[in-house]
């Protein structure tokens, strides 16, 4: 029996209600799509499940900017793996280098072409499914080795012990 892929679930962060109705919509037919209205609030939804599998972020809100929304999520080992994709309507290069310095792995300026946006989020989706695909095989495989040389370490202590034995 084949058990279906769950949706990746996307976390969107906007102090503006309207954005975060367009950003369900434009989203919500390929992925599970999570709301907040705060800095604040989006750092306490990444700690409950589903975790995101991405976060879209608005740089100028009330409280808590999403720069600093970011670089607390980048400075916590728990959600740093977590792609951000800066959504905003500051279009200065300035802004967007601060982003990406930040640790953002995309950003994108408003108003959104929402193909263009599904498009990017899918992407920084697969990408982060990939590297956490090859994290888990570096991992194995670095078992594996450490395996097989305890093994080898073995055989040479035995083939040692047999030589020196009269």
């Amino acid at each position: 029996m084949i058990h279906p892929q769950p949706a990746q679930t996307v976390l969107a962060v906007d102090d503006t209600p309207s954005n975060l109705r367009i950003l369900t919509s434009v989203l919500s037919p390929a992925f599970k799509v999570r709301v907040s209205t705060s800095g604040a609030e989006a750092l306490a939804l990444v700690r409950t499940p589903p975790v995101p599998d991405l976060i879209l972020l608005d740089v100028v809100m009330d409280g808590m900017d999403g720069y600093e929304v970011c670089r607390c999520l980048k400075s916590d080992p728990l959600t740093a793996s977590i792609p951000v994709i800066f959504l905003t309507s500051r279009a200065d290069a300035a802004d967007e280098m601060r982003g990406f310095e930040l640790g953002a792995a995309d950003y994108v300026t408003k108003p959104i072409n929402p193909a263009i946006l599904l498009a990017r989020v899918r992407t920084q989706v697969e990408m982060k499914s990939w590297r956490e695909f090859l994290a888990n095989k570096n991992e194995y495989l670095e078992r594996q080795g450490r395996e097989r040389t305890t093994r080898v370490q073995k055989i040479q202590d035995a083939a040692i012990r047999a030589m020196a034995s009269p």
